[in-house]
């Protein structure tokens, strides 16, 4: 018998667009907007399996919520997804697969920096306008409506960097959105850039003697806070690899040398402190507030670089999947150049840490939304709604089911709740996928949308209300 989990690692090639789905229970009145999500639709180019969770060709989704739920997904029309349904190659280095080109080419794009446009991480609005972004220079832009790629944004414009992360915040305060770019070279740098419109300022910039790899940030009203952790890439390996065929988790590694954060003055662009910490694996940021003369900063850290080499589809589509465990934990961090310290608040394994955006960030809050995982899944089974600091939870699950990130989307103040969490979630049972509403405080179920086909498990999205547009998580 298939493992239920596989259903989430298989190909949908189907695109489709539903004007309404069938609704089970009741949608609160008050919540109205368009949630989006961005996760892998195609695991195989050419008859090939592609090798690493962050390969797979991005398929963007959308729920319409107005007096009812519409739905229509898309596979994003980048480069990457022209070369690979034109000719059945990959075009450029994914991260754990190579392309298929002369080995004159693939020389020629590891010298001339040319990375993936596949965006299969997130999306966010950008300069207006809604786009579907990964780490890389680009952005491919969508229409808000159908979710047709419609044009390309260069982020890079303006920056000395190679590419951005796929993790911009929002800046609640400036409106603006707060980024890092990434150069790779004889040293490899993150820069610290805002983005107002099209217009694009870098406020910092910081060096290191090796390439560690930041995958997000945590962001306060004063401070950007960067995990530079010994675990990222062996560039040498990296550029070797287009004669060898080694990719970017071939190349990924432990640096000898211990942990620290970076902490950026963003008014000044100096760094503040580099607090040392013993070694953990990054992801996702909860929150950072300050507090006293030290900065509170809560992620899901993990012990190696296993949270990113064990990640692949041979082993997350196997009956017994080797899975990274993430804790949610709280790091003190002081700014008088002492060293960071921490604890952890609930035990893992979980991931996606969502809380209410931008209404708390960057200041004190109370809970934060997981979704956490049984030993013997590399799927999510359950979301969680986690109290800070103590760690004690509130879920929502049922077997068979693996619920993706919980989106936590406010109410206003005249509703008689905090919120609601949406989630998308794969049936590995009935080999279907649904949308769960979810009530925020008791985690009680409101409201499900069965979807007219299954889903790959995805990563990550936005909700953006209908009565002000503003984005629900970094």
């Amino acid at each position: 018998m298939t493992s239920p989990h596989r259903r989430g690692f298989e190909t949908q090639r189907e695109e489709v667009t539903s004007e309404g789905l069938p609704v089970e229970g009741t949608v609160p009145s008050w919540l109205a907007g368009h949630y989006v999500q961005n996760g892998p639709g195609q695991f195989e180019v050419g008859g090939r399996t592609l090798g690493h969770w962050f390969d797979p060709l991005a398929m963007v989704r959308g729920f319409r919520i107005d007096d009812g739920v519409s739905y229509t997904n898309k596979f994003v029309r980048s480069r990457d997804f022209a070369f690979a349904r034109d000719r059945g190659r990959v075009r450029t280095q994914f991260p754990g697969t190579p392309p298929d080109r002369p080995v004159w080419t693939r020389l020629r794009q590891a010298l001339t920096g040319t990375f993936p446009d596949n965006p299969v991480i997130g999306v966010a609005r950008i300069d207006g306008g809604l786009a579907a972004i990964t780490e890389s220079p680009v952005a491919l832009t969508l229409d808000p409506e159908t979710l047709a790629t419609t044009g390309r944004i260069d982020l890079t414009e303006g920056l000395d960097v190679d590419l951005t992360l796929g993790h911009p915040h929002y800046d609640p305060r400036r409106e603006t959105l707060v980024n890092l770019g990434v150069s790779y070279g004889r040293e490899t740098s993150y820069t610290l850039f805002r983005r107002d419109g099209g217009a694009v300022e870098p406020t910092a910039r910081v060096a290191f003697d090796d390439a560690p790899y930041v995958h997000s940030f945590a962001l306060t009203d004063r401070y950007a806070v960067l995990p530079a952790m010994p675990f990222g890439l062996d560039t040498t390996a990296l550029l070797t690899g287009a004669l060898t065929g080694r990719t970017f988790v071939d190349a990924f590694e432990r640096f000898d040398r211990a942990g620290e954060f970076v902490v950026v003055d963003r008014e000044t662009g100096s760094v503040a402190a580099r607090p040392r910490v013993d070694p953990l694996f990054v992801y996702h940021h909860a929150n950072a507030f300050p507090d006293g003369d030290e900065l509170v900063v809560d992620l899901v850290g993990y012990r190696d670089q296993r949270a990113v080499t064990d990640l692949t589809i041979a082993n997350l589509r196997s009956d017994s999947p080797s899975v990274p465990r993430g804790d949610l934990q709280r790091y003190r961090l002081p700014l008088d150049g002492g060293r960071a310290t921490g604890e952890t608040i609930r035990e893992g394994h979980m991931e996606f840490p969502v809380i209410d955006y931008p209404g708390t960030l960057g200041r004190p809050y109370d809970r934060v939304y997981v979704a956490e995982t049984d030993r013997n899944s590399p799927l999510p089974t359950r979301l969680a709604r986690v109290t800070v600091p103590d760690g004690e939870a509130t879920t929502w699950g049922e077997p068979g089911v693996f619920p993706g990130e919980p989106m936590f989307v406010s109410a206003p103040a005249t509703a008689d709740t905090e919120g609601a969490v949406l989630s998308v979630v794969l049936d590995g049972e009935t080999g279907g996928s649904f949308l769960v509403v979810l009530d925020a405080t008791t985690m009680s179920e409101l409201a499900r949308a069965p979807l007219p086909h299954r889903l790959p498990y995805g990563f990550h999205g936005q909700f953006y209300a209908a009565d002000g547009p503003v984005r629900s998580m970094a």
